[in-house]
């Protein structure tokens, strides 16, 4: 089969594995989510979950984080690592969500590309779980296993991943297909230790278990 074809049989496939996937970043708030997006570099989502809490429990809003010192976010946010260069995005971000957007997170996406610490996988999460618009959320899980399993061909760049499943995934199913592959790399088809390609449901048609 084509990559075309390949895509469809992975996402009715990962559809029926996965028929729940969502963002497993708690969020109640379009401008919780670029926080916690940008915490969540080289971080679990999972500490990323407890940490906000003390966040925003001290800053429980745009305004708030806007006017609150860099040095008093990273006291906070510093358990996720990289907390200087994060607690520096956010205080920035958020002081420009508050003077420049009356502290509401814009639904277009070269708007959000304009705010400090938002890049392409933060801007399409953003769009897709936030306004449900189309959205090609190339995390690591995504890199690899569209790598993997012969999406597209051994590139790691995120942009041109993402280039290439707008290519072969229909915009409708792109924010789902984009999770239920993050569901997938943890589950099954992990980085830290041998695929558990025995009980994959793509096993059959997975270039990297056909080589």
């Amino acid at each position: 089969m084509d990559k075309k074809e390949l895509a469809m049989e992975i996402i009715a496939r990962l559809k029926q594995a996965y028929p729940d996937a969502e963002c497993t970043l708690d969020y109640d708030q379009a401008w919780k989510l670029l926080v916690s997006v940008r915490l969540a570099a080289q971080c679990t989502d999972a500490r990323v979950n407890v940490v906000v809490q003390d966040l925003y429990a001290k800053f429980p809003s745009v305004a708030a984080l806007a006017a609150a010192d860099p040095e008093e976010i990273e006291e906070i946010v510093k358990p996720c690592g990289l907390g200087r260069s994060k607690a520096r995005d956010i205080s920035l971000c958020m002081r420009m969500l508050h003077d420049r957007f009356q502290d509401h997170v814009p639904d277009d996406f070269d708007t959000l590309l304009t705010l400090p610490g938002v890049g392409r996988k933060s801007a399409n999460l953003i769009m897709g779980d936030v306004f449900g618009k189309p959205a090609y959320v190339t995390d690591t899980h995504c890199i690899r296993l569209s790598n993997r399993m012969g999406l597209v061909d051994g590139t790691k760049d995120p942009k041109k991943v993402e280039m290439a499943l707008r290519k072969l995934i229909p915009p409708e199913e792109s924010n789902s297909f984009c999770h239920r592959l993050v569901d997938h790399g943890r589950a099954v088809c992990t980085a830290r230790k041998k695929p558990d390609c025995e009980n994959c449901v793509l096993s059959d048609i997975c270039e990297k278990n056909l080589d």
